[in-house]
């Protein structure tokens, strides 16, 4: 009966921990809608990414430092020519993300830049504005990032400082094959 036992503990183990990720993974699945591989690219912002957009303008706005919105969802066509800037057309290379493989496609990111007095736009990072001593582009940042966003200026293959986005645990790859953050999934985001 030992013998058994001995035998029998470690494979009733892996059993329980198997069934215990098999109901994780399940939960977690509940979270996203699966929507099919021909499921439609949305026309607007996440709902949440919205409303993090909104509160980030004022939060920044609080601290004098005007913020604009440089890009939203993207369509799998000017994703492309975006793509191609730098490569068969003209300009600097700013994505390595072809149509489809961009946070932007699925209403999941946004750009920005910030303004000046007069109403210019800055891409600047190093742009202090407000004579704070640190970088208005790295302060939006930090502020984007206690809201939830992630900030492609912490990229270390390449660097994107205008890109902030809201991934809700999905990768590229599940986002292709149909699969979207519920628009009602506000704890995803914030985790």
């Amino acid at each position: 009966m030992k013998g058994i036992r001995k035998i029998l503990l470690p494979w009733i183990m892996i059993i329980i921990f198997l069934s215990i990720l098999f109901i994780l993974y399940n939960r977690m699945e509940e979270n996203y809608l699966d929507m099919g591989e021909d499921a439609p690219l949305p026309d607007d912002l996440h709902p949440l990414v919205e409303e993090k957009k909104d509160i980030l303008l004022e939060q920044a706005e609080a601290i004098d430092i005007d913020v604009v919105i440089t890009d939203k969802t993207r369509s799998i066509d000017e994703q492309n020519e975006l793509y191609e800037q730098g490569r068969s057309a003209s300009g600097n290379i700013v994505t390595n993300a072809k149509g489809g493989e961009s946070y932007h496609n699925y209403g999941l990111a946004i750009d920005y830049a910030l303004l000046d007095n007069n109403g210019d736009i800055h891409w600047d990072i190093q742009y202090d504005g407000t004579d704070s001593g640190e970088s208005d582009w790295f302060e939006v940042a930090e502020l984007a990032k206690d809201l939830g966003f992630e900030w492609g200026g912490d990229w270390n293959r390449f660097p994107d400082y205008p890109h902030l986005q809201m991934d809700f645990g999905l990768s590229i790859d599940q986002l292709q094959r149909g699969m979207r953050p519920a628009p009602e999934d506000h704890d995803e985001a914030d985790k």
